[in-house]
């Protein structure tokens, strides 16, 4: 079997153990669910002044939405293992690029950054839109650094680093929201903190796969070997933030 035969088959495997998880996230998960709130101003006619109030816009069940970024990249994989789906997924990778990978992260894990947001107490509605849209950004310049560079003898950086810098400010919120809760007697459970500490290591993984890529170190030669890490490291990204949110929030008593 050759190389792009066993890919096949991994990414059908691989497609196997996100629905599986996700099947059992709807399961077996309470209906615990977090608020998304919106701040307005409404006009105070004792006063004569504007006034700022705060309205829940909508609650958004947690247990379907962990299951939601499992069932996109289960999706994903089921996908690129049709006959002239794969075909065209080999020819982009002996061109250095994968299109569908970028396209499905660009959900999957945004759609993660704005869970463990919610987790840490960031509800209102402009920053988690803001949240996703800055982690899609940085996939999306992911798509544009392997685009770019079909066209490069050096290779060019430039969307790495801006890729960079809009991937690491969802982080910096969530960060000042957990260290605003120092000292503190509210502030959110152990599993939390351990949630943004594992994923954040796994988010930057990703990062380091890309540079090994691009650097050509070791069996990084081989663009193959980073696309299969780029797989092992989505799957224990999402497993790793799926269980730690189960545990935590939505184990029934």
């Amino acid at each position: 079997m050759g190389k792009f035969a066993k890919l096949r088959t991994y990414n059908f495997w691989m497609g196997v153990f996100h629905l599986i998880q996700g099947i059992l996230m709807l399961s077996l998960s309470t209906d615990f669910a977090l608020p998304v709130i919106g701040n307005f101003l409404e006009f105070n006619p004792a006063t004569q002044s504007l006034s700022p109030y705060i309205k829940t816009l909508f609650e958004i069940p947690i247990g379907p939405a962990v299951a939601l970024f499992l069932f996109m990249s289960s999706s994903a994989h089921f996908i690129l293992t049709l006959p002239r789906v794969f075909d065209w997924y080999v020819r982009n990778l002996k061109k250095g690029i994968n299109y569908a990978r970028w396209i499905e992260y660009t959900f999957s894990s945004s759609v993660m950054i704005v869970i463990i947001a919610m987790l840490v107490g960031i509800y209102e509605f402009s920053s988690l839109i803001s949240m996703f849209g800055l982690n899609a950004m940085m996939i999306l310049f992911g798509l544009i650094m392997e685009v770019h560079n079909q066209t490069t003898k050096k290779t060019n950086w430039l969307s790495f680093i801006f890729g960079s810098i809009a991937g690491i400010l969802p982080w910096v919120n969530i960060a000042l929201y957990l260290g605003s809760y120092i000292g503190k007697e509210a502030s959110p459970p152990d599993f939390v903190y351990w949630i943004f500490v594992s994923i954040f290591v796994f988010f930057n993984c990703f990062a380091i796969n890309m540079v090994l890529q691009y650097k050509k170190i070791g069996k990084w030669k081989d663009y193959t070997f980073g696309e299969k890490v780029y797989i092992f490291l989505s799957l224990f990204a999402k497993s790793a933030l799926a269980w730690q949110v189960w545990a935590g929030t939505l184990r029934p008593n």
